[in-house]
């Protein structure tokens, strides 16, 4: 008797919408789920190869929080591309500035394979708003608040 593992294939993937509120959830836990949710790990039947991951909407993604001292001490750099051309900022200084966002979204982005087709198509399906409204009430997301769920977590300060 032969056992054999069922692949999935592209035309059989069904994906869900789901919506995360995250309000005072901790930036890494929180990308760590998303990753997974995009991924498609979360599915009895996951395919590594294949994009069987849901379409992840993120509201309320300025009022993360970061366990520790991770706020002031966590810099995050780049590079402009010309010589001597490497910037840094703190995560502080990029939750309240202009793209909050792009701390869960660049946190999303380096949990994902890397650079590869699939990984950039799978970040496609990620939102993220910085708000509570979100365009995308047509396609019935689930909601999940994790942000209430893995608050008492975090110490007060």
């Amino acid at each position: 008797m032969m056992k054999t593992t069922a692949s999935l294939k592209p035309a059989d993937v069904e994906k869900k919408w789901i919506v995360i509120d995250a309000e005072n959830a901790v930036v890494g836990r929180l990308a760590t789920f998303i990753a997974n949710r995009l991924r498609g790990k979360h599915r009895p039947d996951y395919t590594p190869h294949v994009d069987c991951g849901d379409f992840v909407v993120v509201v309320n993604a300025d009022k993360v929080k970061f366990t520790g001292r991770k706020l002031e001490q966590k810099t995050y750099y780049w590079h402009t591309g010309h010589p001597g051309g490497i910037k840094e900022r703190t995560a502080d200084k990029i939750l309240s500035g202009r793209f909050p966002e792009r701390v869960l979204e660049k946190a999303v982005e380096r949990m994902l394979p890397k650079e590869s087709p699939l990984a950039r198509k799978q970040m496609t399906h990620l939102r993220i708003y910085n708000s509570a409204e979100h365009p995308h009430e047509a396609q019935n997301p689930e909601v999940i608040a994790f942000g209430a769920m893995n608050s008492k977590n975090l110490r007060s300060k």
